[in-house]
């Protein structure tokens, strides 16, 4: 039964049968194969409906439509020309503007895919005028990409507190360090680039300049600031803090920007609505595979035989990391998170890893398999944004998984990175 689900899983992947799909058959030959003639079939719907009948997941078609909203609204434009405008005069300034962009955008979407199709296509337009490399444009926004589902708000963390019950606010809040870490790590690479091939930098801003950037986009900055803030006061939660989003980006989009028109408010609600759908069958087929796999009893198995090899926190943790570098190249993040959290969770709670501590890893580790081959979301996203090749995207791509690796290393050695402001603000 293991290998059935488990190999025909993968198996369906690598047929390029959809997400959904493929763990929503493999779970039905398996439960087929196991109960045969007396098979429950209320039972298979009563297992999907559990898995996406809960209040946390109402954040994530809200965040969805929040980052949607403000890509349509222009407020992407805004953004990147505030970062252009405080560090484009570095060497490979619009690379760094690409980066503190996307920590900024970071702040309304939660997703890479949003930041990557919306803001990405803003970034490399401009990087390419500007005289850059091609591939070095889209490798910087695919890279970049990343920091949006680990700087608060998150989709992934969402889900990561749903299936292991920890507080979606402290994971928020874990997610903000290590965010900026991998900023100033990929601005890092940026820099080294820019240096061996002389690309532009623009001139240092005047004072005039640095205030209109800021006038101009400092309603949208606002957003994580009332978003974190909210959260931290207890004003509302993290799920009300992505109604909150929405509600913002309609007021900038409509009233404030005027970019926004009824056909286009429409047409954002209707592609937020499919994508909600196709995530919400994701989930419930992963909640009915996960169920069938627990019955199996390999994820109890799998736990007992990490424990076994060592109870060392630090040794588990680097086991664990491997383990989902290579996931990510083959499982997508919210299923990922779905199957595997409750399993790692329990080997982790036993040797005392503290829960956000190990969520923030997690997603991380998730965000990294963004860009790797075969299954890497993000790398698809950029064949269309970037007009390239699949095989052209992944070389100009990975040595940007370098500096991503350096601060997944940083997070693991010392928990704090992690740990100090959820603690000092939510003690």
């Amino acid at each position: 039964m293991t290998y059935i689900i488990t190999l025909g899983l993968i198996g369906l992947f690598m047929l390029g049968i959809p997400i959904a799909m493929s763990l929503g058959l493999t779970g039905l030959i398996a439960f087929f194969i196991e109960q045969g003639s007396r098979m429950n079939i209320p039972m298979i719907a009563q297992r999907m409906m559990y898995g996406i009948n809960n209040f946390v997941l109402l954040a994530v078609p809200l965040f969805i439509l929040s980052a949607r909203l403000m890509n349509t609204s222009g407020v992407t434009t805004r953004l990147f020309n505030f970062a252009t405008t405080i560090v484009g005069f570095l060497p490979g300034g619009l690379g760094h503007a690409n980066c503190v962009g996307s920590l900024i955008f970071a702040g309304m979407s939660g997703a890479a895919v949003a930041d990557a199709a919306g803001l990405g296509q803003v970034e490399i337009k401009a990087m390419d005028e500007a005289g850059y490399d091609h591939s070095f444009s889209v490798a910087v926004t695919a890279a970049s990409s990343t920091i949006g589902p680990i700087f608060p708000p998150s989709i992934p963390m969402v889900i990561y507190g749903l299936v292991g019950g920890v507080s979606v606010g402290r994971l928020f809040l874990g997610g903000v360090v290590p965010g900026v870490l991998m900023t100033a790590a990929l601005m890092a690479m940026v820099w080294l680039y820019a240096e061996k091939r002389g690309y532009p930098k623009t001139p240092f801003p005047t004072f005039r300049q640095i205030v209109k950037a800021c006038v101009d986009a400092f309603l949208p900055l606002m957003t994580p600031a009332i978003l974190l803030g909210g959260i931290w006061t207890g004003w509302f939660t993290p799920t009300e803090a992505a109604a909150v989003a929405v509600a913002y980006a309609l007021i900038l989009g409509t009233i404030i920007y005027h970019e926004l028109g009824l056909r286009d408010v429409v047409q954002v609600f209707a592609d937020s609505a499919r994508d909600t759908a196709a995530l919400g069958f994701i989930v419930a087929a992963a909640s009915f595979y996960g169920w069938l796999l627990m019955r199996t009893g390999a994820p109890t198995a799998m736990a007992e035989g990490m424990l076994e090899f060592s109870r060392n926190p630090l040794v588990l943790l680097l086991i664990i990391n491997l383990f989902l570098l290579v996931v990510g190249c083959f499982f997508e993040t919210i299923v990922a998170l779905l199957i595997l959290g409750p399993i790692l969770l329990e080997v982790t709670s036993k040797v005392g890893i503290d829960p956000v501590h190990f969520g923030v890893i997690m997603v991380l580790n998730l965000m990294i398999g963004l860009l790797t081959p075969p299954f890497g979301v993000v790398l698809f996203v950029m064949v269309q944004v970037g007009n390239m090749s699949f095989e052209e995207v992944v070389k100009a791509t990975w040595p940007f998984i370098i500096p991503l690796l350096v601060v997944l290393f940083m997070i693991t050695l010392w928990p704090p990175l992690v740990t100090w402001l959820p603690n000092l603000v939510m003690s």
